[in-house]
């Protein structure tokens, strides 16, 4: 798989996008809530995630 390398078994990612979060709600509001509220559940070593996630369509 590219951007991925395999040691002992184990799959690693060599940087990049390697998950997705999306989040349905009554509102952009609040899917935004329910998308970053999933991704405070993902934990790993150096994880980094958006801190953007809806923001255009807020402005409108």
């Amino acid at each position: 798989m590219p951007g991925t390398s395999e040691r002992n078994g184990q799959l690693y990612t060599a940087g990049g996008r390697v998950l997705c979060v999306t989040a349905l709600g009554a509102s952009i509001e609040s899917a935004q809530n329910q998308a970053y509220a999933s991704t405070r559940r993902i934990r790993w070593t150096d994880a980094y995630y958006r801190n953007d996630i809806g923001y255009r369509a807020l402005q409108n």
